[in-house]
């Protein structure tokens, strides 16, 4: 392959790696009835007057499948880490016992489920809208070095190159998403 054709494909995969990363990340802040603490990761708390992460100010671990516990480093943390989970509106409820936060998770209902699910669907679209928009990045760098350097057939070449990563990194998309709606589906 032509290094500047080559040059291209590299630049289309790593922006569709990114979009595969971000949507893994979020669908891992959807929850799924399951503790994950993951959950608390948009959760900031202030740390004597800056806003921090929780996990920047204590150890969010589970503790079973339906139970977060928050161990801070400090115990005067307590209270300002109960009121940003309070305050993030997650419809969770902490309870302070002193020395660590649990949260009980409640079992999610059905409608509940199929919100989760639209919202899932709606993070692979905006992944795959990421590995589309690498895609015509990497076209239009194809059609520029084929108006120059490139040869016709070499060109359509790696233009069929980049559409076959394209559709990997789409079914991969659709892969996440469906274990997603697995997770989210099972009771």
């Amino acid at each position: 392959m032509n290094p500047e054709v080559q040059k291209v494909h590299d630049i289309a995969k790593a922006g569709m790696d990114k979009a595969i990363d971000h949507l893994e990340v979020e669908l891992a802040k959807i929850r799924a009835g399951k503790a994950n603490p993951a959950m608390l990761d948009n959760v900031q708390v202030d740390y004597y007057g800056t806003k921090m992460p929780i996990s920047q100010t204590a150890n969010v671990n589970t503790q079973d499948a339906r139970t977060l516990v928050i161990q801070p480093w400090e115990k005067a943390m307590l209270t300002p880490i109960e009121k940003a989970i309070q305050a993030a509106n997650l419809g969770l409820n902490p309870q302070n016992d002193g020395v660590l936060i649990r949260i009980s998770i409640p079992p999610l209902t059905e409608e509940r489920r199929r919100d989760l699910v639209k919202k899932a669907k709606q993070e692979a679209e905006d992944a795959k809208v990421g590995i589309r928009t690498a895609r015509k990045d990497a076209m239009e760098g194809v059609k520029r070095l084929k108006g120059t350097s490139l040869p016709e057939d070499e060109a359509k070449d790696a233009e069929g190159k980049i559409q076959t990563l394209t559709d990997q990194y789409v079914t991969k998309c659709d892969k996440h998403l469906e274990a997603k709606e697995k997770e989210i589906m099972t009771v």
